[in-house]
């Protein structure tokens, strides 16, 4: 019986050794992806800068062609 009881302990062993490296394996993977996306953040953030919508614009064009709507309106 206690020879069946270290086979069981070293069985038991092995699958938690091999449960914890897939798991350190992943860690490193999600870390890697996290600089990743760290680094793709920057990138991300100068491109909504760059593609900001119209609206805060329309206001100073609206009052640029303000003398161009008069002139058309008379005719």
């Amino acid at each position: 019986m206690a020879q069946q009881a270290v086979y069981t302990l070293i069985l038991a062993t092995l699958i938690i050794a091999a449960a914890a490296l897939g798991l350190s394996r992943v860690i490193l993977h999600l870390r890697a992806v996290t600089k990743s996306l760290d680094a793709l953040e920057g990138g991300v953030q100068v491109i909504v800068a760059k593609t900001a919508t119209v609206p805060s614009v329309v206001k100073s064009v609206n009052a640029s062609l303000k003398p161009v709507r008069d002139f058309a309106e008379t005719i």
